[in-house]
């Protein structure tokens, strides 16, 4: 594959996602799928950053529901991302992509620190980078940080991998199953409708910064080759999306 349509992404993985089938922690099957579809990114001449979560590990948000003191609950959480940070770096060398793991918090015997300039630099010289430890910021979720990082990396989009869900929809697919799919929406509509596409902080960051974002489903045998060549996939949110949602049987109109 060649040709395609960005120079620069920044993709977000959830922890969850690298858990397959498991019940906790990382399916090694699964980060190297991950890791084969990042390389063909790669190979499309597109630079590409990763924002991983640690939902597979912690949720800060449980951790504090069980009586963790918050910003403690949230430091675990940034630990977690490390581990999987690390995961998927391993994978990715594995199948010849050379990468770096940056961390917004400390723990050099591991992973650089976060810098803004030798992340970019990385990027140029074909470098994929993972950011780790999300913002370094308790009270902030990993999709705050994926678009932060969109942002100041100069990512053209930031590509928002789901989970067995190819798209934002009007309801929850796996509870409602007639629930239509929006093919674009605009920010305010996604604020507005509270539709679940990210947390609000995120979705303002990108919505002052004009980064479109993506959500679609990585799973979804070449997906992410499709968005980089051009195809429409999954849900676009931007300035001037449209809102209308497409019921089931016209998604399926045409399909390849």
């Amino acid at each position: 594959m060649s040709g395609s349509r960005f120079r620069r992404v920044l993709l977000k993985i959830s922890g969850e996602s690298l858990m397959g089938d498991k019940p906790y922690g990382i399916d090694v099957d699964v980060v190297q799928q991950i890791a084969l579809e990042i390389k063909d990114v790669q190979e499309a001449g597109t630079q590409v950053g990763v924002v991983v979560g640690g939902g597979n590990i912690w949720r800060g948000a449980t951790a504090e529901e069980a009586g963790m003191e918050r910003a403690t609950a949230d430091y675990a959480g940034m630990l977690a991302t490390i581990i999987n940070g690390l995961a998927l770096q391993d994978a990715l060398e594995k199948v010849g992509v050379t990468t770096r793991t940056q961390s917004a918090v400390t723990v050099q015997a591991v992973a650089e620190p976060y810098i803004r300039r030798r992340a970019i630099r990385h990027m140029e010289k074909g470098r994929a980078v993972v950011f780790a430890a999300g913002s370094g910021n308790p009270y902030v979720t990993t999709d705050t940080a994926a678009a932060l990082r969109g942002v100041e990396i100069g990512a053209e989009v930031l590509l928002m991998a789901k989970n067995n869900v190819d798209g934002i929809y009007e309801a929850d697919p796996h509870l409602h199953p007639g629930a239509q799919r929006y093919p674009t929406l605009s920010y305010m509509d996604a604020l507005n409708k509270r539709l679940d596409v990210m947390d609000s902080t995120a979705l303002t960051l990108c919505m002052e910064n004009g980064l479109p974002i993506i959500v679609f489903d990585l799973f979804i045998a070449g997906s992410l080759q499709r968005i980089l060549m051009g195809d429409d996939v999954g849900t676009l949110v931007n300035e001037t999306g449209s809102g209308e949602p497409v019921s089931s049987a016209q998604r399926t109109e045409g399909a390849p």
